[in-house]
């Protein structure tokens, strides 16, 4: 499949998922400490690369390590305090094409926010528009006509999720 791209000859900028947002320099060595802002933290220790800022200029991660609830990620070419420094606030972001497979009737968020929600006989409930992740299991934001509904992200409740089709039921 061909890729498509802007006119400065990367990808469109719909192309990208937001993973983390770099918060601050730890340590003298160049590491940043990351605000994880994606469900799948290893990513980092597993992804060879991201890519940085509005520009989302690439860089490879020499390593990546929890620490207190976010992550440590030291980048290539990244050596000290002062180079780490200048990341702080960057937003780090990874291709949609760049993820990881998952397992079958598993969805990216941003594969299921957007979809139409709709009940076993068709009738539109309105747009999923956000996911709350709480400790049980996730919560569809569901925003329509009626106004805001929360449903459980449970077999029970969600039976079918179709991307293709555009459709949570």
């Amino acid at each position: 499949m061909a890729q498509r791209q802007a006119s400065d000859g990367k990808p469109p900028a719909d192309d990208y998922l937001v993973i983390g947002r770099v918060v601050a320099p730890h340590g003298i060595r160049g590491e940043v400490r990351v605000a994880i802002e994606t469900d799948n933290p290893e990513r980092f220790a597993r992804q060879e690369a991201v890519y940085l800022g509005e520009a989302r200029r690439r860089v490879n991660i020499q390593a990546a390590r929890p620490h207190q609830g976010r992550m440590l990620v030291l980048f290539e070419g990244v050596g000290d305090r002062n180079a780490a420094e200048s990341l702080r606030g960057q937003i780090i972001y990874a291709l949609h094409e760049e993820l990881e497979p998952l397992e079958e009737g598993a969805y990216y968020y941003h594969q299921v926010e957007g979809l139409m929600v709709v009940d076993e006989q068709g009738v539109q409930i309105g747009t999923l528009t956000e996911i709350l992740v709480t400790g049980a299991n996730d919560v569809y934001v569901v925003c329509g006509p009626a106004g805001e509904w929360l449903i459980p992200a449970i077999r029970d409740v969600v039976l079918r999720i179709d991307p293709q089709q555009g459709r949570v039921v």
